[in-house]
């Protein structure tokens, strides 16, 4: 549940579950610039950096973090990237962070952008992305000490921040603190606002001199520190968690091999931090293979014990819907209309989402009461919803809010058009070879196709040609019948796309403002076939599939596509690339004998939903950033599992 909140005569929200004012007795403003920025001595400490890493130990509304922004967008000589990491064990709603935002100039637009964000934030790590990407926000929800052990961030900087440590102890025992030294680089400036002797001896017992410093009213002394232990700092030695040495930046050139959705994200995640990126793909335009599906939905997995893929199709449909905001055209690339899931195989009624979510979300909860942040992603369809797509209550339906339609190929041109990227097209990559710090791209007759010191193979179901042979990975092909609207009712399918077993994706522009409009029932899922265009007799059982999936799907719709499928629709096929547990493989091929050699693939079904955030992943492993998800969730994709 999020946290409740009281609010005192003056408007400063006041916790009960602390007993304890959010703000100081002078708004916060003045202790969030001066105790905690200039205390870390910023901002000249950042200036021209390539990144900036901040650690902030109490989220609370985000005050800190706005008073950094600003601070950020203010200064000339700002870092490319800044990541502010918070944790926050008791997240409040977004209509108290809406409540609660300050009225400075400065500040008000910025915390609107930030309550716009700020929703669905369950247990674990969430990634909020502002500035075309060049300012994170990364969130950990849940116990500060546990959360610093898993996730294990380097910072530069670090805000001490929370409730009293007489309100509030665990978050400033020794415990935690010495989690927070563990986050620290050499050089680490932290600031804080307390200078209780038990949290100045934590520090010191843990690496950092500390200092008492003149405070900012009403408190008398602040406290300011710096991480430089008598010992050396120790560092992960796993040579397949380890950052890698990088090129000096002005020398940082990549090759991507594939054009599709995983090839372009990566090559925006990799020209927004400042790498000259050339994208070679066997095709001749971009999204030539798999991501040349007209119209896609991306949409969260849900399951009664929130699983792994659960949580981490969560995280990919945040990062899907931040770079579908900032890069493509609503209503006419992409919608976020939401999805209703029918559960067509569950023989019980029930609906696979987590007993919680369900009896604490909205159709739920008790007057008054706080929906849970489940609810914010899924929850059971209500009646008009399932009315709209002709299912009554029998039927086990539940609606994910946060889900919609793109079509892939528009996403993978706009990724593209980041400055830093070249495209070049007609490129057959049939052997890598090392030639002292980069790598060689030879084509089938061993001309050099190009070079460059780091390679990364996101080309889909090509590059398991390219990987080592022992990796055990299988092509999917898959198959999607369409049709046009035209000779349809206006009601003849429901408003919005429904999923389950298959998908319907209706009312799809199929071209200009002034096109007309279709609908995509599909997949197939042809296991260990690749062979395209496929042939008449493949094309008319996958139509066969998918009239057949409609029919379960949607029973009581499908009577109006029925004629399109007796006359033949028409069809779209596309190759996949899986891994044994159909999670992606994300991270270096052989750090140790194959260094500046990374993959991005074996995206399944699920590249529309999962590509931005694995992209993402990558580049954060690349530059030694903070992970912009559940450490756990980012060891289960790593290429270790596989690579080994």
């Amino acid at each position: 549940m999020s946290e409740a909140i009281d609010w005192l005569p003056d408007g400063t929200p006041y916790s009960p579950r602390f007993s304890d004012r959010y703000h100081s007795e002078n708004g916060g403003l003045d202790q969030a610039r001066q105790v905690f920025f200039a205390g870390c001595g910023l901002p000249a400490a950042w200036a021209y950096a390539a990144q900036w890493r901040i650690l902030e130990t109490g989220f609370g509304f985000g005050l800190n973090f706005l008073v950094t922004w600003a601070a950020w967008k203010a200064d000339p000589a700002r870092p490319r990237q800044l990541h502010f990491v918070s944790i926050e064990a008791y997240p409040v709603t977004q209509d108290d962070m809406r409540r609660a935002m300050p009225q400075d100039p400065a500040l008000h637009p910025l915390a609107e952008q930030l309550a716009a964000q700020f929703w669905g934030l369950l247990p674990g790590v969430h990634r909020l992305s502002f500035e075309d990407g060049q300012v994170q926000l990364t969130l950990y929800i849940g116990d500060a000490q546990a959360q610093l052990r898993q996730q294990m961030p380097t910072v530069d900087s670090v805000y001490l921040d929370g409730f009293s440590p007489a309100r509030n102890p665990e978050i400033w025992d020794a415990q935690t603190l010495k989690a927070v030294a563990r986050c620290c680089r050499r050089g680490t400036r932290l600031a804080s606002w307390t200078i209780a002797r038990a949290v100045r001896d934590a520090l010191a017992e843990n690496g950092f001199e500390v200092q008492k410093v003149p405070g900012v009213p009403p408190k008398r002394d602040n406290l300011q520190a710096l991480f430089n232990p008598r010992w050396e700092p120790r560092r992960r030695a796993d040579a397949w968690s380890q950052p890698p040495q990088l090129p000096p930046a002005d020398a940082r050139r990549a090759i991507v091999i594939g054009g599709g959705i995983a090839g372009a994200s990566v090559a925006f995640e990799l020209a927004r931090r400042g790498w000259q990126v050339e994208v070679q793909d066997r095709a001749d335009q971009p999204a030539g293979g798999a991501s040349g599906l007209p119209a896609g939905l991306f949409a969260p997995h849900v399951s009664p014990d929130d699983s792994l893929l659960s949580r981490l199709s969560r995280s990919g449909v945040r990062a899907t819907l931040q770079r579908a905001h900032a890069l493509l055209q609503p209503g006419q690339d992409w919608q976020h209309c939401g999805v209703l899931e029918h559960r067509v195989e569950s023989s019980d009624g029930l609906i696979g989402l987590p007993r919680e979510w369900q009896l604490e979300g909205a159709h739920a909860a008790p007057a008054g009461s706080r929906p849970h942040p489940g609810h914010d992603w899924s929850h059971p369809a209500d009646a008009a919803q399932r009315a709209l797509a002709g299912l009554d209550g029998a039927d086990a339906a539940c609606w994910h809010a946060q889900a919609g339609w793109i079509r892939p190929a528009q996403l993978v041109r706009a990724l593209l058009a980041q400055p830093g990227i070249q495209w070049q097209g007609r490129r057959r990559v049939a052997q890598l070879l090392r030639q002292g710090s980069d790598w060689q791209l030879l084509d089938a007759q061993g001309q050099v196709l190009g070079q460059a010191p780091l390679v990364v193979i996101a080309g889909g179901h090509g590059s398991d040609q390219l990987l080592p042979a022992g990796w055990p990975l299988q092509r999917m092909r898959g198959q999607v019948s369409w049709g046009e609207h035209k000779d349809l009712a206006a009601d003849a399918l429901p408003p919005f796309p429904v999923n389950g077993k298959g998908s319907l994706v209706p009312h799809i522009p199929l071209g200009g403002l002034d096109a007309g409009r279709g609908w995509f029932m599909g997949s197939t899922f042809e296991r260990d076939s690749d062979t395209l265009p496929p042939s008449p007799a493949d094309q008319a059982a996958a139509h066969a599939a998918n009239a057949l999936r409609l029919q379960a799907l949607l029973p009581d719709k499908a009577a109006a596509l029925a004629p399109a499928f007796a006359a033949t629709p028409q069809l779209w096929a596309g190759v996949r690339l899986a891994a044994p547990d159909r999670l992606p493989l994300v991270g270096p091929v052989d750090p140790v004998h194959q260094p500046g050699l990374w993959t991005c693939t074996a995206m399944g079904a699920r590249g529309i939903t999962l590509a931005l955030l694995c992209a993402e992943l990558l580049a954060a492993r690349l530059h030694d950033e903070p992970l912009p998800l559940d450490a756990k969730l980012a060891q289960a994709l790593s290429t270790q599992r596989i690579g080994a």
